[in-house]
């Protein structure tokens, strides 16, 4: 773990691999610092937002060496529903390079519960992991200019929606008519960083 100071009002905690982000995100979630204003996981960091006013930085970090990441059950957090209709130009590809059917990846996919691990890349875009998705998938090798708003995708060991039409070089395997990004909602972002999400296929 490494603690690096950011800006005027933010710490970063630089940490190994995602599942220690999420097991220290889940566990100052549960019992943030003093002045702690907001939590920003990422892939192999975790942002502490603070108040300037509120925060001793010296005590935050010694709350963060001393938590105990917790194990992310997810039992306790939102479960997030997306009905997905599985008609995705690459979902004949991803069967065909993982030896299964697309009706396999489907059950699959829909089979498993998934957590959103951080955002990025779009506002509204998760990025969704899973202790039990067994496949590792390949982005294509050409990315497309213009992903549809509301493509359910696959790429490594994540799934994730895009919110918006954008250039992205992940798989599709279907699409969702679900907002994933509205500035009018409070907050804007369906999938925040710990919900769970289950992918419902729909017809």
């Amino acid at each position: 773990m490494r603690l690096l100071p950011c800006a005027d009002a933010g710490l970063l905690v630089e940490l190994d691999d995602l599942a220690q982000v999420m097991g220290l995100h889940a566990a100052l979630r549960a019992d943030p610092p003093p002045g702690v204003t907001d939590l920003v996981p990422a892939a192999r960091t975790l942002l502490l937002r603070l108040d300037p006013d509120k925060a001793d930085i010296a005590e935050v970090e010694r709350v963060v060496r001393r938590a105990r990441p917790a194990h992310v059950t997810g039992e306790a957090t939102e479960l997030v529903e997306i009905p997905v209709v599985y008609d995705g130009e690459d979902l004949t590809d991803v069967a065909s390079a993982t030896g299964s059917t697309p009706q396999e990846i489907v059950a699959a996919h829909t089979g498993t519960e998934w957590t959103v691990a951080f955002g990025g890349f779009a506002p509204g875009f998760g990025y969704l992991t899973s202790a039990t998705w067994t496949f590792d998938i390949p982005r294509r090798a050409e990315s497309r200019t213009a992903v549809p708003a509301g493509s359910v995708a696959l790429a490594g060991t994540f799934s994730g929606v895009y919110p918006r039409s954008s250039p992205g070089g992940w798989q599709l395997i279907g699409h969702t008519e679900l907002t994933l990004w509205d500035t009018d909602r409070d907050p804007p972002a369906l999938l925040r960083p710990g919900a769970r999400v289950r992918f419902v296929e729909v017809r």
